[in-house]
């Protein structure tokens, strides 16, 4: 196999409403320390005639919903759609062409954010009541023509992880590992499938509760893992992170599919530019040919010094969105009519940590929206971690 050396940077994908601040700058300072993560490109098993095989692949891949509408959505986090704030998103979905909402079902900490009335993820003691009435929620949302999408975070599940320290990594001691975070972050085991089932089960309960479509985000290992891999104690198999995460992946869809749901998975918009992120288990093709949906997170802030031929891509936001599509287009390439629909998060937040960032406003989300356009892209959705997006964009 050959090993190359990629300049991989961690990039946020999903933040706690409480902790906006301190995560991210946690994230962009886990980014700079994995410049020198080794990226591990595998290669498939060779049938007897020699052509390669991947036991991944779907044999076949149909949208459960080929009517969906074109996404131009935003985040929300529970606690907005659950208080106040939810009437200000609700007549910024009115006043522009944005029709979706990407909520917390399962957020970044672990806790399922309202009751499902499932006894056996009752009897978990992970949910936390923070939408207090889901139905009367998707009756707004319906009212208002908003497409719903349920955001899972899957694999970094603090709350699982003290519960179950059996489902999680172990330090040397027997206490769960967590990152360097304050608090810190821990992580479940992806190689164990009692987890796989454990997240699906709140999928199903959300495509119950009418949600379209489920968003898998932190479909990953812990940042960094390559690092300590061999020093903690969890459970595994012969699979390779990678198989483990995309298996996961594929499963998840085998199992929400015959529902009517569709399967979206955020990622690393870097993933697209390199071969394999072995290290956390993140295949770009794998993950992406058993989805409906790729949601590559290509915030300009997230990429360092001279990509797509920028000194600050921050400060370059067309020419860094326009290089991360070309690269997220030539990934696809191959997988021909299993290519998902690709619908990238992009960047609503001024990234005060870049040294020689620039102010975000009207002009610099409307340059990354003119950049997906021009390569042919026309669904994204706009990250803001406290949920205050621009005013007066044309979308």
């Amino acid at each position: 196999m050959e090993l190359l050396v990629a300049a991989l940077f961690m990039a946020w994908s999903g933040v706690s409403a409480d902790h906006p601040d301190a995560t991210f700058e946690q994230m962009v300072q886990a980014s700079l320390d994995s410049k020198n993560a080794i990226v591990q490109q595998t290669q498939p098993a060779a049938t007897p005639n020699g052509n390669p095989e991947d036991p991944l692949k779907p044999a076949v891949k149909l949208d459960p919903q080929k009517d969906a509408p074109a996404v131009k959505g935003i985040y929300a986090t529970a606690h907005s759609v659950g208080g106040s704030r939810m009437n200000t998103l609700l007549k910024l979905m009115d006043d522009t062409e944005l029709n979706a909402m990407v909520i917390d079902v399962k957020d970044d900490w672990g806790y399922i954010t309202y009751d499902t009335g499932n006894p056996a993820l009752l009897a978990m003691e992970t949910t936390q009541k923070i939408i207090p009435d889901v139905g009367k929620l998707m009756s707004t949302l319906s009212e208002h023509d908003v497409y719903p999408i349920a955001r899972i975070v899957v694999f970094k599940d603090t709350l699982l992880a003290k519960k179950r320290p059996d489902l999680s990594f172990l330090n040397a001691d027997g206490s769960v590992w967590g990152n360097s975070k304050n608090p810190p972050d821990s992580f479940v085991n992806p190689y164990k499938k009692e987890v796989w089932d454990y997240n699906i089960e709140v999928a199903k309960e959300a495509v119950k509760a009418g949600f379209k479509e489920i968003q898998f985000d932190y479909v990953r290992f812990p940042e960094g893992f390559e690092k300590r891999a061999d020093s903690l104690k969890y459970d595994k198999d012969d699979r390779t992170r990678i198989d483990a995460v995309a298996e996961f992946v594929k499963y998840a869809h085998e199992q929400l599919a015959p529902l009517g749901a569709r399967v979206s998975v955020d990622i690393f918009g870097y993933a697209a530019s390199v071969p394999a992120a072995e290290g956390i288990g993140q295949d770009f093709q794998k993950i992406s040919q058993n989805v409906d949906v790729i949601c590559p997170m290509i915030y300009p802030s997230h990429y360092s010094t001279g990509w797509f031929g920028s000194k600050v891509p921050d400060a370059a936001p067309y020419a860094t969105i326009d290089g991360a599509t070309k690269d997220t287009h030539k990934k696809l390439e191959s997988l021909q009519e299993l290519k998902p629909v690709v619908r990238p998060w992009i960047q609503d937040f001024t990234a005060t940590w870049v040294p020689g960032h620039i102010r975000y406003g009207k002009q610099q989300i409307e340059e990354q929206i003119r950049a997906l356009k021009d390569n042919g892209v026309e669904e994204f959705l706009l990250w803001n971690a406290v949920n205050t997006y621009t005013p007066d964009v044309d979308y």
